[in-house]
């Protein structure tokens, strides 16, 4: 029982993460319509960034701070410098234009700090562990539960009580009409973009005292980010946060019979829904 409780814990972190970049993936596919295969990119960006700033430092909360700002440099200059001429293109380019990017951020992290991995030492206040009745639980996973969700909150406030999240899911549901209301799409897209990579730099900060970083860690990332997106519906961020969360169990769960199945039953389970709903969990029907 301990052991499957555990687990829980365990899958509900690892949900609440993928929820994280999930989220930003999410937001920039539904309102952009680009394939971003650079998220996983960005992720790795900014766990390497936060390392950084957290050697110099010895701040966990300023490493975190440093990655996110990385990451969100790195997506407001991939956007205004290349990404704004392929919102036109047909998918299949932005497909190739944002998987080179990610090669090319990765061979930069790659040739800066080796292909070794990395190990980050978990904050002061985030040592030791957690007694919940008979279970014991890593004291910072635990945290990084509490920082995912207070994330997601802050996040789901910007996107449901602000203007500017009024006019990124307005143009989800109809970029087209934005633009005729005359607001500026273009630099609405260009924070969108800069939100959704530094959600993915945030993750990637918060989550590197728990998995070692590796150069080549963000692939597997993003391909169960976008089952995530998948799962829950493309362009909702109550989606993302579901679909996350059923993810990161399926994935703990089934580690604990089998770690070598994890990913054939999030694949599964991704393929039921696709058979069963094809628009996700929350998603809408008949959305391009």
């Amino acid at each position: 029982m301990s052991l499957f409780l555990s687990q829980l814990f365990n899958g509900l972190a690892t949900g609440l993460l993928l929820a994280l970049i999930s989220t930003g993936l999410t937001i920039i596919y539904g309102t952009l319509g680009v394939i971003n295969f650079a998220h996983g990119a960005l992720f790795v960006v900014g766990g390497y960034a936060g390392y950084t700033v957290y050697g110099l430092t010895d701040s966990f909360v300023l490493a975190v701070a440093g990655g996110s700002a990385v990451a969100l440099a790195c997506g407001l200059i991939m956007e205004r410098g290349l990404m704004r001429k392929y919102y036109s293109r047909p998918p299949e380019d932005q497909i190739l234009v944002t998987f080179g990017i990610s090669i090319i951020l990765v061979e930069i992290v790659r040739g800066l700090y080796g292909g070794v991995s990395l190990s980050v030492t978990p904050p002061e206040w985030g040592q030791g562990i957690a007694r919940l009745g008979t279970l014991i639980y890593p004291l910072y996973r635990l945290e990084t539960l509490g920082i995912a969700a207070v994330t997601l909150l802050l996040l789901y406030f910007v996107l449901y009580r602000t203007s500017l999240g009024l006019i990124v899911r307005a143009g989800i549901e109809d970029a087209q009409m934005v633009n005729a209301l005359g607001i500026n799409v273009k630099r609405t897209f260009l924070i969108v973009f800069g939100i959704g990579a530094m959600a993915a730099g945030f993750a990637g900060v918060i989550n590197s005292p728990i998995v070692a970083l590796t150069p080549d860690m963000g692939f597997r990332y993003l391909v169960e980010s976008f089952v995530v997106v998948v799962i829950g519906g493309v362009g909702s961020f109550p989606g993302a946060i579901i679909g996350g969360i059923i993810a990161g169990e399926i994935l703990s769960l089934t580690a604990m019979i089998n770690p070598q199945y994890s990913d054939v039953m999030l694949f599964i389970a991704m393929a039921l829904v696709l058979i069963f709903r094809p628009q996700g969990l929350m998603g809408q029907e008949g959305r391009e």
